[in-house]
């Protein structure tokens, strides 16, 4: 397969991961790997490029949470057929998130968005879904040693358990090397520097962005 024609496949894969298509999204992505395609130019140029366009336009106003869930779709439809493609290519992930849900906090709309977007950025998210104590943090954190821990809290009340999850990861000596972001609604960069905690965004493309550009600044993480 010559350049021009990688170039217009992978534009297309990216342009039905846009209009939300799984159906044609992994067809596509079918007959490009048939072609002689390496799965890692498709993850980056066709999935990640588009998922991309996706947080930049909601941060414009120009996408709403439903269009970026079945373009997120879109994109798990594609990995499906990558992911066995790429561990056979050797490619490893930009980097590792644990993502949850602060204990007594049930809400997990904004935390599912952002563990999309980081999928989307090319991250391996651990996602442990909601009400999860400290203790779980850290244990999950010693499991997966991940680059990443993103925490999410939707409520005042609940807000506060995210400095116990910090002084949890210092007692048990996980805190070095690891970065933290924190969101959600009573969430601000105030807060974020209070508590601790590296990195703060209000919404889920800005999470992914600033995980990309703290990874990034921290290459030894």
């Amino acid at each position: 397969m010559d350049g021009g024609e990688l170039a217009r496949r992978i534009g297309e894969i990216s342009e039905a991961v846009l209009q939300g298509d799984d159906e044609r999204t992994a067809r596509l992505i079918s007959d490009a790997i048939q072609a002689g395609a390496e799965a890692s130019a498709i993850l980056q140029d066709g999935l990640i490029s588009a998922m991309d366009i996706v947080g930049q336009e909601y941060e414009d106003g120009r996408r709403y949470v439903p269009e970026m869930l079945i373009s997120a779709e879109a994109m798990k439809a594609g990995m499906v057929i990558l992911g066995p493609l790429l561990q056979q290519e050797g490619v490893e992930p930009r980097g590792v998130v644990v993502i949850g849900t602060v204990e007594g906090d049930l809400h997990d709309i904004g935390k599912n968005l952002v563990a999309i977007m980081l999928e989307g950025a090319g991250f391996k998210v651990i996602d442990l879904g909601v009400e999860i104590h400290a203790d779980v943090f850290c244990q999950e954190v010693r499991n997966h040693k991940p680059d990443i821990l993103a925490l999410s809290a939707l409520l005042t009340t609940t807000m506060v358990r995210i400095p116990e999850v910090l002084d949890a990861l210092e007692q048990e000596n996980l805190r070095e090397g690891l970065l933290v972001l924190v969101g959600g609604a009573p969430i601000t960069q105030t807060y974020a520097d209070q508590v601790g905690a590296d990195g703060y965004a209000a919404d889920a493309a800005g999470a992914a962005k600033l995980a990309v550009t703290l990874l990034s600044e921290h290459p030894s993480q």
